[in-house]
């Protein structure tokens, strides 16, 4: 039997999930890397009186210099290089948009100024050589008071629970079921309205990755899955709603909410984690 070539048609799953060639492991770590470099870069610009169009314009540049493609700008009509999401906005952030107050927050209005205590996710994702590097982290601006700490800390480990149970014979149900277990446990709740999703040479492609569910169900990882493990996890109310905008979504109890994102692939015996921080920076009270 012929090997397979680039014009050989792709492995794909009953569920109609692409199941990559050990060699475009390549591909996903050269973008993972990009992707996990610039986020590193955002630790020492993010702090109070610094607006988010500034750090939008920062990442833009950065993508630029290390010879990136942004798979943001353009999709779906969408103009900027992040998604900036303050705390409770959940995800989709529009870098440059009024950040919405709180039910119990005084804040300026008409501008994106960050404000000490602020707690955010910045979301990149990048093209490189046709692969793409999709991941977010949260990001402090001063001092978090010790909830949002707490918020942080819950979201980053429930992010790490998913991944551990990345392996062949493994279901998402494992995945989603650790990860809610986790932050139930804390009292927290999981946004049940955004998933993760598969990734490689397109931006979104199946499955949807649920950050909730029960252990044993759904399709079962094999070799060469590639795709995003992305919890939101609220203080609150899972429960969410859309802006006018059309992209900014936030907590309908106007709780905080945090997010991590990692994008992995399935080896043969477990998983590889493509944006590691090379400097170690993913978490960021972590210092």
């Amino acid at each position: 039997m012929k090997g397979l070539d680039e014009h050989s048609a792709p492995r794909v799953t009953k569920e109609g999930i692409r199941l990559h060639e050990p060699e475009d492991f390549a591909g996903m770590r050269r973008a993972g890397r990009v992707v996990a470099e610039i986020l590193d870069a955002l630790g020492p610009i993010v702090e109070p009186g610094v607006r988010t169009a500034e750090i939008d314009d920062f990442v833009r540049r950065r993508i630029e210099e290390l010879g990136a493609v942004s798979a943001t700008i353009g999709y779906k009509g969408y103009r900027h290089a992040t998604c900036i999401s303050v705390n409770h906005v959940v995800c989709h952030g529009i870098p440059g948009s009024e950040i919405p107050p709180s039910k119990h927050e005084r804040r300026p209005r008409g501008n994106d100024i960050l404000i000490d205590g602020d707690i955010l996710n910045i979301d990149v994702t990048v093209i490189v050589d046709g692969w793409h590097g999709d991941s977010s982290r949260m990001y402090v601006a001063g001092r978090p008071k010790p909830y949002a700490r707490r918020l942080i800390q819950v979201t980053h480990d429930a992010l790490m629970k998913g991944i551990e149970q990345v392996r062949p014979g493994a279901t998402f149900g494992d995945i989603g079921a650790a990860i809610q277990a986790h932050a139930e446990a804390a009292g927290c709740s999981i946004v049940r309205d955004f998933c993760g999703h598969g990734l490689g040479r397109v931006f979104h492609a199946p499955p949807n990755v649920l950050h909730y569910g029960r252990p044993g169900t759904g399709p079962r990882l094999q070799p060469g899955m590639f795709f995003t493990i992305e919890p939101m996890v609220n203080l609150g109310r899972p429960e969410t709603q859309v802006l006018a905008d059309g992209w900014t979504a936030i907590t309908r109890d106007r709780s905080l909410s945090a997010q991590f994102e990692h994008s992995v692939g399935v080896t043969e015996d477990g998983c590889e984690i493509f944006t590691l921080s090379p400097a170690g920076l993913f978490h960021p009270t972590r210092r």
